[in-house]
Order: C-alpha cells, then sequence, then structure tokens
C-alpha cells in the first residue's frame, strides 16, 4: 500500500493516532480504538469474529486482501493488541 504525507497528516487529523500494520508485501493504516469501538465488539462472544469487527471498525485504509484472505488477517491480530493498547494507570492509597 502506498500512501502520502498529506494522506498520513488527513488520517491522524481526522483518527487521531493511525498504525500501519503489514504482512507479506500487504498493509493496512489502523486508528485507535475508542470506547464505542470497544463496547460494540464486547458483545461478541467469538475471538475470531471480535477481532474481525474490531479490524473493520478500526480500518482507516489499506489493502482489502487483510480483510479478506484468512493467513493475512490471522498474522495481523496480534499486532492489532498493541494498537488497542491502553496506558497504565496508577493506584494510592491515602
Amino acid at each position: 500500500m502506498k500512501y502520502t504525507k498529506e494522506q498520513v497528516s488527513e488520517w491522524k487529523r481526522k483518527h487521531g493516532e493511525v498504525f500501519e500494520l503489514s504482512v507479506e508485501g500487504k498493509s493496512c493504516i489502523l486508528r485507535r480504538p475508542n470506547r464505542k469501538d470497544l463496547s460494540y465488539v464486547s458483545v461478541v462472544k467469538d475471538p475470531i469474529q471480535m477481532s474481525e469487527t474490531l479490524l473493520k471498525q478500526l480500518w482507516v485504509a489499506g489493502d482489502m486482501e487483510i480483510q479478506e484472505d484468512d493467513a493475512l488477517f490471522l498474522a495481523v491480530i496480534p499486532k492489532m493488541e498493541e494498537v488497542i493498547k491502553v496506558k497504565e494507570s496508577a493506584i494510592k492509597k491515602l
């Protein structure tokens, strides 16, 4: 997948943080999920279906083969976990 600096700037303006995931010469751009996205996929019980739904929710641009080809899809799923990673918080008893 090819993209320009202008496209990246537009994606960042529209979606905030964006990430490129690549596998076997194919790639896609995903945005970080928000509460609404996570809430939407939380009702899906099947883990593969949940990953597929989340991939479609976060999809900004890319090679559609990643969504359609099982081998490519399964290869990007572990990297999606890094995209949805949240910040660490701390607790302190007062």
